[in-house]
């Protein structure tokens, strides 16, 4: 149990590190080619994003996550999965290749799309070269590799696209930044992995991971139909333009959210799977990392939505104003994203795959109703509040399908997100009453220059919702700060019998 934990905690610092450092570059790269490129630069990019989501899931059929799910998965089971996902990549490749004019026509007859398209998504065939490198190196709990990739290949493509932008190529910057970061973390795990397919195909490997593939797929297809569904109107009901500035509050609320699944699901998923058959154990570390995630996330998230405004003017000045309201939304809603993630990598590493359907299916009806219920009042503003209804409400019944089907209370599920709950409220006050009151506490702050000013105000909020919230967790004699620096500590001495 000893070298479990030592391994999870140095899983969870590796995958911190990873998701920290990546999206600092991301961040940094997405600042300068915010501030170069058009809406229509973004927007029409956004385009293709929807249509390789959507490529992305098929050409890993839910197979990648069920190999991780799988106790022991072969080596026959490694090589099958990889020669799949590979053939279906290229004939989806093929499909879209023809299918770019329709895609152009679709979208205002923006005829760019054609040739951007057939080179943009090339990127899921390098893509799905580095599925089974990157799942075995999550299912042996060594994600260091991994990593490095992701940094290494941020770095080159963020150099590619601001090079790029700047000399004027438009949508080409974003396109050649993606296909550039896909290309070299791919060559980076092969390099480094010590894994290289056999020459086998077995039917029999596939079947043995079908019914956990299938619920994977089935959830992930569902998942990304909601997802990909805003813009996809966005961009076909009202401009490209729109899209763009949708797409950006999307991708800068993600930042927070996206990365917090993304460093649970590699950390804990494994780790469930490990204690799956021993139910004490199991039960244990499902409330830790409830708590854990909810000591994280909900401060994180609504922390960000706060200060959305002097967040963008400080990065953008006044260029992506119309997106903050946008962002905002979208930081609280990425809450309940997090949340509802948690319960399905519950359900993902105990293997209720028919369960995971049910999510899905309860979640796409709540979006359809939501957007049924906001499109037609002529704003994109009004369509993201209803996606944070139809997140809330999802994850209401979410709780109560994961408490079906684990037979675990669903007092057991919600009791730990509450006190972190009620640490955010104290936090949001703090830093509403900051913007608020700055005025009267330095009276030449509104004739401050935008960026001075933002900047003044970023800083002053952000240390006040800080020290509120830790404040208030060591009131509480809530414990999770101190673990985590215990975790942190352990992963950079895992021999210490002393910690």
């Amino acid at each position: 149990m000893a070298t479990l934990k030592q391994k999870t905690a140095k899983t969870l610092t590796w995958n911190t590190i990873d998701r920290l450092s990546s999206q600092v570059l991301y961040g940094v790269v997405g600042v300068v080619l915010a501030n170069v490129l058009s809406r229509d630069d973004f927007g029409l990019v956004g385009v293709l994003f929807i249509f390789q989501s959507f490529a992305t899931i098929f050409v890993d059929s839910g197979f990648g996550a069920a190999l991780l799910q799988k106790k022991e998965p072969t080596e026959d089971d490694y090589s099958t999965v990889f020669w799949f996902n590979l053939a279906v990549s290229v004939a989806i490749y093929i499909g879209l290749w023809f299918a770019a004019p329709a895609i152009a026509r679709a979208f205002h007859n923006q005829t760019e799309l054609i040739p951007l398209g057939r080179t943009m998504f090339f990127y899921f065939i390098l893509s799905a070269l580095s599925i089974v490198q990157t799942n075995r190196l999550m299912k042996q709990m060594d994600v260091k590799q991994l990593a490095i990739s992701n940094v290494v290949g941020q770095i080159a493509g963020g150099v590619t696209g601001i090079i790029l932008a700047l000399k004027g190529f438009g949508a080409w910057a974003l396109c050649w930044q993606t296909l550039v970061l896909g290309g070299v973390r791919t060559l980076w795990l092969w390099a480094t992995s010590h894994w290289w397919p056999r020459l086998i195909f077995s039917i029999e490997s596939l079947r043995s991971i079908r019914k956990v593939g299938l619920g994977v797929f089935s959830s992930q297809l569902l998942n990304t139909a909601s997802l990909q569904v805003y813009n996809f109107l966005v961009g076909l009901y009202y401009s490209v333009a729109s899209l763009g500035v949708y797409t950006q509050a999307d991708k800068w609320s993600k930042m927070g959210s996206a990365s917090i699944s993304q460093v649970l699901t590699a950390s804990f998923i494994p780790l469930l799977a490990r204690v799956q058959d021993d139910p004490p154990t199991l039960l244990h570390y499902i409330r830790r990392i409830s708590r854990f995630t909810a000591f994280l996330t909900m401060p994180a998230l609504v922390g960000l939505a706060l200060v959305g405004a002097p967040l963008f003017h400080l990065l953008f000045a006044d260029k992506w104003d119309a997106a903050i309201i946008l962002f905002q939304i979208l930081c609280v809603r990425g809450v309940f994203v997090v949340l509802i993630s948690l319960q399905t990598n519950f359900l993902t590493a105990l293997g209720y795959a028919r369960t995971l359907v049910r999510v899905e299916i309860v979640k796409d009806l709540l979006t359809i109703v939501a957007i049924f219920s906001t499109l037609f009042m002529g704003s994109v503003e009004a369509l993201v509040w209803g996606q944070l209804a139809a997140s809330l409400l999802t994850y209401i019944a979410v709780l109560w399908m994961t408490s079906r089907a684990t037979g675990y209370p669903l007092l057991f599920l919600l009791k730990p997100n509450l006190p972190f709950a009620a640490a955010t409220v104290l936090m949001a006050a703090g830093i509403i009453a900051i913007a608020h009151l700055l005025p009267y506490l330095y009276p030449s702050f509104p004739t401050l220059e935008i960026h001075l000013a933002s900047l003044l105000q970023l800083l002053l909020q952000i240390t006040t919702g800080t020290l509120l919230y830790l404040l208030t967790l060591r009131l509480a004699r809530l414990p999770e700060p101190a673990e985590l620096g215990n975790h942190l500590r352990r992963s950079h001495h895992p021999d210490n019998p002393h910690q």
